[in-house]
């Protein structure tokens, strides 16, 4: 038996990463399926002036879309308190301090690092899009960290400590999304080609199956 290896460029501010993140989880315990994390910064930092100069009704359209696909998915969900990006949601304009997103994402490259970046991924977002108030105070990250396996004390002093190495690593996975033909998050990529969205993850599987996917 071979176990398969897919990687997925996700986002902790993206809410659509969030809906997938559990379910590509549990891909990895249905089949013989390794699916390493691999993530971005969100569009408000790569592309500051996206939401400014997108279609008026693109954000309010796509966060009813978001609750309404949840609520399908019967997957909880709650408008993030803090929100990973500080943004004036009136004007769109995004802030030019950022004290959270940046420490996040790195801490999910230095879980990516440790080959469990899906994992505390899943549990980081059940926290910010599940309805944890202040979920980066307290013991909020530590517990996630905790439940994927992580030693968050190890995790928090390497985001500090090698930021900048982090941060390479986390350019690169842009670089290596856009070579594989797409730009946005969720993309799950197996053998360089693109799933995009959450919605295709049964597609994802349908062309891994015919790959050789097995059940474990």
């Amino acid at each position: 038996m071979t176990t398969l290896s897919a990687d997925v460029f996700w986002s902790f501010r993206s809410p659509y990463s969030y809906l997938a993140a559990r379910r590509y989880r549990a891909l990895t315990e249905e089949y013989d399926l390794r699916i390493n994390l691999r993530p971005v910064y969100p569009l408000a930092i790569r592309q500051p002036d996206f939401f400014e100069t997108n279609h008026p009704n693109w954000l309010g359209y796509t966060m009813r879309d978001f609750v309404r696909v949840a609520q399908y998915l019967e997957i909880p969900v709650a408008p993030p308190r803090p929100d990973p990006i500080v943004q004036n949601m009136f004007t769109r304009e995004i802030a030019a301090d950022q004290p959270y997103i940046f420490r996040l994402t790195r801490l999910g490259q230095a879980a990516a690092r440790r080959g469990a970046g899906l994992a505390f991924a899943d549990e980081a977002s059940r926290l910010i899009w599940g309805g944890t108030e202040n979920w980066h105070e307290g013991d909020h990250l530590a517990g996630a960290a905790t439940r994927a396996g992580l030693d968050f004390a190890e995790l928090e002093a390497e985001a500090a400590a090698d930021a900048e190495a982090l941060d390479a690593e986390i350019a690169a996975n842009q670089q290596a999304l856009e070579k594989a033909g797409h730009w946005g998050v969720p993309t799950l990529v197996f053998d360089g080609e693109p799933f995009f969205g959450q919605d295709r993850i049964d597609i994802a599987v349908w062309r891994m199956k015919q790959a050789g996917l097995e059940a474990r």
